[in-house]
């Protein structure tokens, strides 16, 4: 039973972030913005760090907590967007990551041979969101700093797209055949030895 309300507990935390949204598009105060912000940041910390000192992370849980937080980032750039505090081009170039990673789920829910391959989150994944919180609050609070970080941003995201595709294909790959029959069987039936070129 306590497991289960801690689980509750994480995911409410997780979702917090859709209410946090909706206010950051009804407040248009620049610094109460930028408290939201920080406050969302917070709560993705804070239910990451809980799930793996715990032994909470499930695969719910998994997907609610970037889900949260692409709706809260998305939902914030596009309000920026909006009011305009950034540009079109900056926007598109702030979401790539998020338009790849996009694009690469609904690939591999289709994809029948790739339904069983579990999406998990990578380090420059991380880092991009990180920074993009940042240019988020520069956003906010100090423009000066928007381009440079936008420019980072955009590289690190090409950077993080690949790494992931390339991770969920050789997981994909691991997946696809027992490892028994991995080497060519002989006229016993029995494993041949690889023959490496």
């Amino acid at each position: 039973m306590h497991r289960r309300a801690s689980l509750v507990l994480l995911n409410t935390l997780s979702l917090s972030r859709l209410p946090l949204a909706a206010a950051f598009i009804a407040v248009s105060d620049l610094r109460v913005r930028a408290l939201l912000v920080v406050v969302a940041a917070a709560t993705d910390f804070l239910d990451g760090w809980i799930a793996r000192h715990r032994g909470l992370a499930t695969r719910l849980g998994a997907l609610i907590d970037p889900v949260a937080d692409r709706a809260f980032m998305v939902t914030a750039f596009i309000v920026c967007l909006l009011d305009g505090l950034i540009d079109p081009v900056e926007l598109t170039l702030l979401l790539l990551r998020d338009i790849g990673t996009a694009i690469g789920f609904i690939v591999a829910r289709l994809r029948p041979d790739m339904r069983a391959v579990e999406l998990k989150a990578r380090m420059l994944g991380k880092i991009v969101t990180t920074l993009q919180l940042a240019v988020l609050l520069c956003v906010l609070l100090y423009p000066p700093l928007v381009r440079p970080l936008v420019a980072l941003v955009a590289m690190l995201s090409l950077a993080s797209v690949v790494d992931y595709s390339r991770a969920v294909w050789r997981q994909r790959q691991r997946r696809e055949l027992p490892p028994s029959s991995r080497l060519p069987h002989g006229p016993t039936g029995a494993p041949m030895e690889s023959v490496r070129e």
